[in-house]
């Protein structure tokens, strides 16, 4: 798998994902900003002024063949936030969809499902995973609200874990997607796309 999985272009009605480059500098600065993410004690998203260095860190593990880092764009073409291919274990296969931020502007929106169906897809039929992970904070709420919406079940809370950026223990909630369960998730998340919205002023 390891050989095959990216970097790689996926695109759909809402959004796009292309290779990360570090010419995206200035798009994910400006993307950030929106809503003052890295403000969120519970998230580990980069500072405007630390985006480089992120860039550059997710480059690397590129490099080693760790992480296969993706730039999303909305429908028009701007730059909306980080998604990834990570801790990749091309033996099983299985891999995790993580370190994932999005401007506040797009939250909530048909860009993060159709994101997801594009990478679960990609992993689990094309790359043949025999499941995908998603991790967040405990107290990360509205990450664990979307995540439970995709259809992903609970696998288990890794207590003390890691540490965040401001020193505190964090607790991980581990959710799973498995090839099993995928028929009825990708269903799902092709109606959740197709069904009529409903827009209040």
């Amino acid at each position: 798998m390891s050989a095959t999985i990216g970097p790689v272009t996926l695109e759909g009605s809402h959004v796009r994902l292309i290779p990360l480059s570090s010419a995206h500098e200035a798009g994910q600065s400006q993307a950030a900003r929106d809503g003052e993410l890295w403000k969120l004690w519970y998230t580990a998203v980069p500072t405007p002024e630390g985006m480089s260095a992120e860039i550059t860190r997710r480059l690397g593990l590129l490099a080693a063949g760790s992480m296969v880092p993706f730039t999303v764009m909305d429908a028009s073409g701007t730059i909306v936030g980080m998604t990834t291919y990570m801790n990749i274990d091309a033996v099983t296969p299985r891999l995790e969809i993580g370190h994932t931020w999005y401007a506040a502007r797009v939250q909530r929106s048909p860009l993060n499902t159709e994101a997801k169906l594009l990478l679960l897809t990609r992993a689990i039929e094309s790359l043949g995973c025999t499941a995908v992970e998603f991790r967040t904070h405990f107290m990360n709420q509205q990450s664990r609200r979307a995540i439970e919406r995709l259809g992903a079940k609970l696998d288990g809370i890794l207590r003390h874990h890691a540490r965040s950026p401001n020193g505190a223990l964090r607790d991980t909630c581990v959710y799973s997607i498995t090839a099993a369960d995928w028929p009825a998730v990708k269903a799902h998340l092709q109606w959740q796309l197709e069904k009529p919205r409903i827009i209040t002023p």
